[in-house]
């Protein structure tokens, strides 16, 4: 005998249906009946379940916890989630850039990390990666980098030597790609990396003095990473690897941990400092700005519902909250607008009321209609009024995070400065930063890539590119390659 469940299975609209697995027919051979609104109901929404992947950042995965400030950082800013001791709740999530949905976590690629914070004074989110630079400093070359990594249009497939036509014609992309060859290029889990905002934001203090910020997530359980070989075998072991480890990690009670450090640059510093300091290929050397510390965050919540908390979650730089905001960096500008048009061509104009993406402080605003609203509107819809509607109090929320800037209409890079070259800062970290050994795994690493496909003249710029990067290296690589096509 079948044993019946407690709970009965309904229609989407709560009404009781009286079969899981037997349409409606004419008799037991005849034709389906239309009118079987259940039956429609299953096909329909099966039809339409799923929605469009994300362009980049398809690929990975995410969890909750919370964000604990354990150091005073209001002299830079009087944003409320930064004082000492506040603890607000976050959602995280991890993913690669290139691959899509299907695609295996152990591709070498950056990783994105992405916060959102759910303050009392609205949502703060915070785009980063795991590297503390990115490949192009202009919101215009950003489309086509993404096209150069994901797939040709005649046969569908990822193409080596697009990748690499692309960076050799952008020496900007440099100091990216020696991160991404090097050791890191591969973490060996999500907990185990490291996550930056790479941007520079603004923090401004209660009595509006402004300072430009770096924000760097340190893992607490240390940089661990995955060797090229290592990951090739788990790609086809476990396409899921890094999602499967972090949902594992935090059901055992395994909780992963960061540590927030910020470098902090006073206001007028950012006018002479020797490189342009909004560059988005370029670090700040921590000898001249030293981490500073600010608080924990920690991952102790699961998703419970992967579709509608991790695939629906929307992250967007423009979301930031009194005391912070935006700088001149280029990128950041144009990720400013990108990010959210994203969201509303993937979720719909409504995507902050889905509840992964709905503040947790009270929202008055005159937005109305638009499909999938579920937040109540009411009258009046409209500003200014003299209906009692909300009113916007510049008094309490100055537009204080701004900073001046002039000059003629122009399309150009940043204003060069002394050490603004695009070669210095990838060279000093392959060779300085990296080991001998480190070095060897990076030479490995680019031989192997090229030698997937890289043909004349692209592989000829290859050579050049790294020997610029750093001579030595740029000589092994060269020799490497060649060695192997003539074997």
């Amino acid at each position: 005998m079948t044993e019946h469940s407690s709970r009965s299975t309904t229609d989407d609209s709560g009404i009781p249906v009286s079969s899981d697995v037997y349409s409606l027919t004419v008799g037991p051979d005849g034709p389906i009946l239309l009118h079987d609104h259940y039956l429609i109901e299953q096909m329909a929404a099966f039809n339409r379940e799923m929605i469009p992947d994300r362009q980049p950042h398809a690929k990975g995965s995410g969890a909750f916890g919370y964000f604990e400030v354990t150091h005073d950082v209001s002299p830079y800013t009087k944003a409320a989630f930064l004082q000492k001791g506040v603890r607000t709740e976050i959602v995280a999530r991890f993913s690669t850039v290139a691959g899509e949905a299907g695609s295996p976590d152990t591709w070498r690629d950056p990783r994105g990390f992405a916060l959102k914070f759910y303050t009392q004074e609205g949502n703060f989110d915070m785009v980063g990666n795991n590297t503390p630079v990115f490949f192009v400093r202009d919101p215009m070359k950003f489309q086509h980098f993404i096209h150069s990594q994901k797939r040709r249009a005649d046969n569908g497939l990822r193409d080596n030597d697009m990748q690499w036509d692309f960076w050799t014609l952008n020496p900007e992309t440099a100091h990216q790609v020696a991160w991404l060859m090097g050791d890191r290029g591969i973490p060996a889990s999500w907990r185990h990396m490291d996550g930056f905002s790479s941007h520079a934001y603004m923090w401004v203090n209660a009595a509006g003095e402004r300072f430009w910020v770096k924000y760097h997530f340190k893992t607490d359980q240390g940089i661990k990473c995955l060797t090229q070989e290592q990951a090739n075998r788990l790609a086809g072991a476990d396409a899921d690897y890094h999602r499967r480890d972090l949902y594992a990690a935090i059901q055992r009670g395994d909780h992963p941990g960061w540590t927030l450090k910020m470098q902090i640059m006073p206001y007028e510093a950012a006018r002479d400092y020797h490189i342009n300091p909004f560059d988005l290929t370029k670090v700040w050397p921590q000898g001249e700005y030293p981490l500073i510390d600010v608080g924990r965050l920690v991952l102790d919540r699961n998703p419970t519902d992967f579709h509608a908390q991790i695939e629906q979650v929307a992250f967007e730089p423009n979301n930031f909250v009194p005391g912070t905001g935006l700088s001149p960096d280029k990128m950041l500008l144009g990720r400013s607008f990108a990010y959210a048009d994203a969201h509303r061509a993937r979720l719909g104009v409504n995507y902050k009321q889905i509840p992964v993406n709905a503040p947790r402080c009270p929202v008055h605003s005159y937005a109305k209609g638009g499909a999938m609203r579920i937040r109540e509107a009411s009258d009046p819809v409209y500003a200014p009024n003299s209906k009692g509607g909300p009113v916007a109090d510049a008094q309490r929320f100055p537009d204080d995070a701004v900073w001046a800037a002039d000059g003629g209409f122009l399309r150009a890079a940043y204003a060069q400065r002394r050490d603004d070259d695009d070669f210095s800062q990838a060279k000093v970290l392959v060779s300085r930063v990296m080991d001998d050994e480190a070095r060897d795994r990076l030479v490995q690493n680019v031989v192997g890539h090229v030698l997937a496909g890289v043909e004349e003249p692209v592989l000829s710029r290859v050579f050049e590119y790294w020997k610029n990067i750093d001579e030595a290296t740029g000589l092994r690589i060269e020799q490497g390659v060649r060695a192997e096509r003539q074997r």
